[in-house]
């Protein structure tokens, strides 16, 4: 296939879904809704109190080590955090005092949708990260469940109970053998997977010309992260009173929490819902997404619908908790806040 044919496929495909578009449009009428919250609160910021433990609410400059630190250990990975410029001997060292294990998980401190996420498989991977980092980033024990959701979570501060009010699945960009296609041809038969091509080409190079064995499969990106080609579904259906309790238990024990996103790894829904076997990926906070709107079968209106009644309740959540004491952030604290995120988000693309 020509190249000028390819990337109007591409384009096409990325046109007609809207999952694909940018931020900036889908969010168009979402920004109006905010307006008018910012008038009512006298805030722009006003996110900062509805997870008063967490910087910022959680929705910009929030140390995903400092949020692990709040939740019991027992619910997620051994973490170890890498301030900036630590030389890789040093870093070989707090791996080992804490017993983390090749192959691990390393990723950015401060995040961006997945970006410098990267999957270490050995000292030589994560010298080339230690030296290339110019972020503090974190290092973490591989989770040994294969599934994973997103499950969000509200509670109002006056509640003992919160309820969750959405559920996203994901699926890993997987591809299976056939015994004659090389993984660059298998990933050219799914659009959602070529569209990651140019960055799976520089993070697996010559080993894309190989030939998979048949029945053989191979995850090119083993979490699940939209940006990186997973393909959320909605699971929202798997609400029930149960699996509810057991993020109540777990919610609870995490002070100062109450809107956001846990994604959970797990090994099987039966399980989750007993509180059995699974563990805490990341916590999300103010800047969480109800990820399920990105199910490919959902409409344009339908994430809008989802976007606002969750701004709604980050809104209300962020009023009681001002209410009982808890500060929105000073504009001008904000305003830099702002600026620092998007010069720490410009080094992660960068990277």
């Amino acid at each position: 296939m020509k190249p000028e044919t390819l990337n109007f496929k591409l384009f096409l495909h990325k046109f007609t879904h809207w999952e694909y578009w940018p931020f900036q449009i889908v969010y168009i009428p979402i920004c109006f809704l905010w307006v008018y919250y910012s008038i009512k609160a006298k805030s722009i910021f006003f996110f900062n109190a509805s997870n008063p433990t967490i910087k910022n609410g959680g929705f910009m400059m929030e140390s995903k080590k400092k949020i692990y630190d709040l939740i019991p250990q027992k619910y997620y990975p051994v973490t170890e955090l890498i301030k900036e410029k630590t030389s890789f001997d040093a870093v070989q060292k707090v791996i080992e005092k804490a017993g983390i294990t090749y192959p691990f998980i390393a990723k950015p401190d401060i995040g961006l949708r997945g970006s410098g996420v990267k999957k270490i498989e050995n000292a030589t991977d994560l010298k080339q990260y230690a030296e290339k980092a110019n972020f503090d980033y974190v290092v973490q024990n591989l989770i040994p469940f294969q599934n994973e959701v997103g499950v969000f979570y509200v509670r109002y501060p006056h509640e003992k109970v919160g309820r969750i009010t959405g559920i996203v699945s994901k699926e890993f960009l997987i591809v299976t053998g056939n015994g004659i296609a090389t993984l660059e041809e298998l990933i050219k038969e799914n659009p959602r997977y070529e569209l990651q091509l140019k960055v799976l080409k520089q993070e697996y190079g010559s080993k894309l010309d190989e030939i998979l064995p048949f029945s053989e499969k191979i995850n090119l990106v083993p979490y699940g992260n939209h940006a990186r080609g997973a393909k959320f579904i909605d699971g929202s259906q798997w609400i029930t009173p149960e699996l509810t309790a057991t993020f109540n238990e777990l919610c609870l024990q995490i002070p100062g929490f109450y809107f956001g996103r846990l994604d959970i790894m797990y090994n099987t829904l039966e399980e989750l819902e007993q509180g059995k076997n699974f563990s805490v990926v990341e916590l999300n906070g103010a800047a969480s997404e109800p990820t399920h709107i990105y199910d490919p079968k959902n409409s344009l209106l339908f994430a809008w619908k989802e976007l606002a009644r969750h701004i709604t309740y980050m809104y209300e959540i962020s009023v009681a908790n001002n209410k009982k004491g808890h500060p929105y952030l000073p504009h001008k604290v904000g305003m830099k806040e702002y600026r620092l995120h998007q010069k720490q988000n410009q080094k992660i693309i960068n990277f």
